[in-house]
């Protein structure tokens, strides 16, 4: 017998490409050709935008200049302008721009949370939890991103009982919002419903999100799976920019346009204009200087 599915109505797209997707091309981009693109995207309807990372250049040299970008911005009313931060120093630097929300990030593989930040998963927690206590007075919000949620190159398929306690951490630390990412793209709709069956049911009474990459072409089949779950909330990336510092094989994540273009065609409303959003394709394809990968930058006539 053939059921209707129960999808959500409308869903809310996370730009992340001017951080995520920009912190791992080979080509420096300039201060105002960051600040270009995000006026850009602020202009398509999207009303969250991950504008840049507050860590050590070092670390990320791609995006040193995060203090510069984030106060040239023109901001737009009814936008939330995020950034990502790893410790108590990204997050003094963060709330001198007036960042709007905090991105914090904890992997559910320990063996990549030491590639990534050298920290063990409890002293991350430890260190979020930490910033936490000076978010309220702040006024900031914060949302909590869970790496390798599905499956990892280092340590395999991730225990869901891993994931469920990372999110209640989160949750109790006063998250608004948890991201589960497929960091590297290993995961399958099959996994990707099962997690989110549990942790749905886990973690009730908080916004859960979408993140992922597009290693083995499972990203758009993935974000259908989290529909089924209830998921209303998903990342993603420009052009499909994107991958991970620590993991060479890990492609981009999937494409904003696509995951638009999949959902108005549906019949889920995004509010996001594409025609706008497909002239930030053209102009991140100028940036990088390389052919974008998702779908329909490649397409020159367009039906929706």
């Amino acid at each position: 017998m053939v059921t209707i599915l129960d999808l959500p109505h409308s869903v809310t797209i996370v730009e992340v490409g001017p951080r995520d997707g920009l912190q791992n091309e080979g080509i420096e981009v300039s201060t105002d050709q960051k600040v270009h693109l995000v006026n850009c995207l602020s202009q398509t309807g999207l009303t969250r935008i991950e504008v840049t990372s507050f860590t050590h250049p070092s670390w990320i040299p791609q995006l040193k200049d995060a203090e510069s970008v984030m106060n040239q911005i023109q901001r737009k009313e009814g936008i939330v302008y995020s950034a990502l931060i790893a410790n108590k120093k990204g997050y003094e630097r963060a709330m001198e721009c007036q960042v709007d929300e905090l991105v914090l990030l904890v992997s559910a593989s320990e063996t990549h949370n030491l590639r990534n930040v050298n920290r063990a998963i409890s002293e991350s927690l430890k260190d979020i939890e930490e910033i936490s206590l000076d978010v309220p007075k702040d006024r900031v919000r914060m949302r909590g991103v869970i790496a390798m949620a599905f499956e990892c190159p280092f340590d395999g398929k991730i225990s869901i009982d891993r994931v469920i306690d990372i999110g209640k951490e989160f949750k109790r630390m006063g998250a608004y919002e948890i991201a589960l990412a497929d960091t590297a793209g290993l995961a399958n709709p099959a996994r990707v419903f099962e997690v989110f069956s549990m942790v749905t049911h886990e973690l009730s009474g908080i916004s859960l999100a979408g993140h992922f990459h597009n290693t083995y072409g499972f990203g758009m089949a993935n974000v259908f799976a989290s529909l089924q779950c209830g998921v209303s909330v998903f990342d993603g990336s420009i052009g499909g920019l994107g991958g991970c510092p620590y993991i060479p094989e890990a492609s981009g994540n999937i494409a904003t346009e696509d995951i638009v273009y999949m959902m108005e065609t549906m019949g889920i409303e995004t509010g996001i204009e594409l025609d706008n959003l497909l002239e930030c394709s053209k102009l991140t394809e100028g940036l990088v200087q390389k052919p974008l990968t998702s779908y329909l930058s490649k397409q020159k006539r367009i039906k929706y």
